[in-house]
């Protein structure tokens, strides 16, 4: 486990994390009146949520942690950004929506979780959350021990094949890396700009302009293969692995279309998978 770069990480993403929510507009107010930051993939995914306890790994700022609990789950959200759950508190409170929120590495978490005697009925995660884990095996036994019996985990994110692409489809990257982690210089970027991503059918808002991050990021960039791998051997049971041929709002490529809160490849050309999902039981 590379903590020195979680350290730096967590840096980078307190950085970008006030340009990201610059361009949401009034959050507590999209909330109040009903609102919700999920997909119709990970709803599906998750099931009925009503009275279960959720646990929200690398939950950022709490959107998708807030509406998760608006669809009846106790939940709790994780995340090393200190930025990030000082914002989702807030949030929450402005919202009137019930949820707790803790600041640390998710390693440290779940290792200090496992210890006492709370469990989960379900352990999410989605969304770029997993590139940023240094050690899958550890992560993957922190889940299992802080699922009850029966508990399941649930994650969608973008797949790894993406990893392999510059924003121009141009192939400069291996797909195994064997958890070396890449360093970015220029740090978390302001994606939420790039990809012009609102909340549900709220208008964009221009906010911060011209991000820059003085702090630099590092990667983790794991194949579909290791993410099963460390679940199997952490003994979860696993129940379904998807891929899908687009991805929900963030647009990795230049040359995308649009269509209702999905990005495709442009017509022509041979596709990809572009984001994935798994679900395993313990």
């Amino acid at each position: 486990m590379r903590q020195d770069l979680h350290e730096e990480n967590r840096l980078s993403w307190n950085e970008a994390t006030v340009a990201h929510n610059s361009h949401k507009g009034d959050q507590a107010a999209f909330f109040r009146n009903g609102g919700s930051t999920l997909y119709p993939e990970e709803i599906g995914l998750l099931g009925d949520l009503q009275g279960l306890s959720l646990l929200h790994l690398q939950c950022n700022a709490g959107q998708d942690t807030l509406s998760l609990a608006r669809l009846g789950a106790q939940v709790t959200g994780v995340d090393i950004s200190d930025t990030a759950i000082a914002f989702a508190h807030q949030l929450a409170f402005d919202a009137d929506i019930p949820a707790t929120f803790q600041r640390m590495d998710v390693y440290d978490w779940l290792a200090e979780t496992a210890r006492g005697s709370q469990r989960f009925d379900i352990v999410f995660c989605s969304y770029g959350a997993i590139c940023w884990l240094s050690d899958l095996n550890l992560w993957a036994q922190g889940i299992q021990a802080v699922l009850k019996p029966g508990g399941r985990f649930v994650t969608i994110d973008f797949h790894p094949v993406l990893g392999m692409f510059d924003e121009h489809m141009s192939r400069q990257y291996d797909y195994f890396s064997h958890g070396q982690p890449y360093t970015w210089n220029d740090g978390v970027s302001d994606y939420v700009a790039g990809s012009q991503i609102t909340l549900g059918e709220t208008a964009y808002q221009e906010g911060v302009k011209d991000f820059k991050n003085p702090h630099r990021v590092h990667e983790f960039l794991w194949g579909i293969g290791d993410i099963v791998s460390s679940l199997l051997a952490a003994g979860l049971h696993l129940t379904s692995l998807r891929e899908y041929s687009y991805t929900n709002d963030f647009k990795p490529f230049h040359a995308m279309k649009h269509v209702e809160r999905h990005w495709y490849l442009v017509d022509g050309q041979p596709n990809l998978p572009l984001m994935y999902s798994i679900t395993a039981r313990k």
